[in-house]
C-alpha cells in the first residue's frame, strides 16, 4: 500500500481516457470534464507517475513507453475495480451460498418447509442445520453459524433479533394421570407434580423455567431429555407432566395414550425468534434467507384454539 496511499484514485478515469484518446480535448469529452480540468489532471498524473505520459509530435500526441505499459495494466485493472465497486446482485437460482443455521428440534414446526423452499429457489446452495448447544451464541459471534432459531426470553443485545411467531404451552399427561381429566391445571397443581423437562440449555426448558423463577417458584424435574420428540414418548403410564408448545403437538398424530390440557395461565406464550450477527445484516444471500424464513413462518397455521383430548 506504500504507493497507492499517495495516489488520488479519482485520476484513474482521466488517465484511462487520456491514454485511449491521446488528446486532451477528446479525453475531456469522454470523461465528462472540461478541457482545463483534464489538463490539470494530466499534469497531476505526470507528477504522480514521474513520466510525461503524452508527448506532442508533428503527428499529434504519442504515448511514452511507461504510458503504454500503464495502459496495458489498466485494461486488466479497471474492469476488476468496476466489479469491486458495482452494486451487488443476488440471483438465488445461480447462487452457491453456504447457509449455516441452528436450533432445537422445535424447529420441525417450520424448518422442513424452509429447507424445501430454499432448494426450490436456490438448488445450488448448501444449508447446514446444526444442533443447539449452550455456547450457540458464541458460535454466532465467531461466525461458525449465521442464524439461530430460539425462544429466548431475554434478547442478546449484540445480535439482531426478530420475532417470527408466538406459541402457547400445553400439558401432556398419561391418560391415567390424576389430572388427566382437567381442562386446565392450576399453578399449585402444576408445581406439586413431577415433570419431564426438555433441556434445551443447561438441562433447563428456559422459556418455562425463567417464567417460574420470575414468580419465585420452581418445578421438580423427574426426567430431563434433550429432544421434544423424545419427551412426548416418555409420559405413558407415568405421573409425569410434559409441557410443550401447541404448534409442536399439532405436528404429531393424536395419541390415545395421553391427554392434552391447558398449561397454567401463569406460563405465558413463548416468542419464537431468529437472531443473526450485525455483520450479516446487509449480506444479500443472508437477507434472502431471512426473507424466505419470514415467508414460510407467516404461513405456519395457528394452533387449535383448544387442546384435543
Amino acid at each position: 500500500m506504500t504507493h497507492i496511499e499517495r495516489v488520488d484514485l479519482n485520476l484513474l478515469a482521466p488517465l484511462a481516457a487520456l491514454l485511449e484518446e491521446r488528446h486532451v480535448s477528446r479525453a475531456a469529452e469522454v470523461a465528462g470534464m472540461s478541457q482545463p480540468a483534464m489538463s490539470r489532471a494530466l499534469q497531476r498524473l505526470r507528477d504522480t507517475l514521474g513520466d510525461e505520459l503524452l508527448v506532442r509530435t508533428a503527428g499529434g500526441y504519442r504515448l511514452t513507453p511507461r504510458a503504454e505499459r500503464v495502459q496495458r495494466q489498466l485494461h486488466g485493472v479497471l474492469p476488476r475495480l468496476e466489479g469491486l465497486f458495482a452494486p451487488e446482485e443476488f440471483d438465488p437460482a445461480e447462487a452457491t451460498e453456504v447457509f449455516r443455521v441452528a436450533g432445537t428440534d422445535y424447529s420441525q414446526v417450520f424448518a422442513p418447509a424452509v429447507f424445501q423452499r430454499v432448494f426450490r429457489k436456490s438448488p445450488r446452495s448448501t444449508l447446514h442445520f446444526r444442533a443447539w448447544h449452550d455456547a450457540i451464541y458464541d458460535d454466532l459471534d465467531r461466525g461458525v453459524v449465521d442464524l439461530v432459531f430460539h425462544a429466548r426470553s431475554q434478547p442478546v443485545t449484540a445480535l439482531h433479533t426478530e420475532n417470527l411467531f408466538d406459541d402457547r404451552f400445553l400439558c401432556v399427561l398419561s391418560t391415567d394421570h390424576p389430572l388427566a381429566d382437567r381442562p386446565e391445571i392450576t399453578l399449585d397443581e402444576y408445581l406439586d407434580a413431577t415433570h419431564v423437562i426438555v433441556g434445551t440449555t443447561g438441562e433447563r426448558q428456559t422459556a418455562i423455567e425463567r417464567r417460574l423463577e420470575n414468580l419465585g417458584v420452581r418445578r421438580r424435574a423427574g426426567l430431563t431429555v434433550p429432544y421434544h420428540s423424545l419427551a412426548e414418548l416418555s409420559v405413558h403410564g407415568t405421573g409425569l407432566i410434559l409441557t410443550l408448545p401447541a404448534r409442536l403437538l399439532a405436528q404429531h398424530r393424536q395419541d390415545p395414550g395421553v391427554r392434552i390440557t391447558q398449561a397454567p395461565e401463569e406460563i405465558r406464550p413463548l416468542h419464537y425468534q431468529m437472531s443473526w450477527h450485525p455483520r450479516l445484516d446487509g449480506d444479500l444471500g443472508q437477507r434472502w434467507l431471512r426473507d424466505t424464513i419470514r415467508a414460510v413462518t407467516a404461513e405456519v397455521p395457528e394452533p387449535e384454539p383448544t387442546p384435543a383430548a
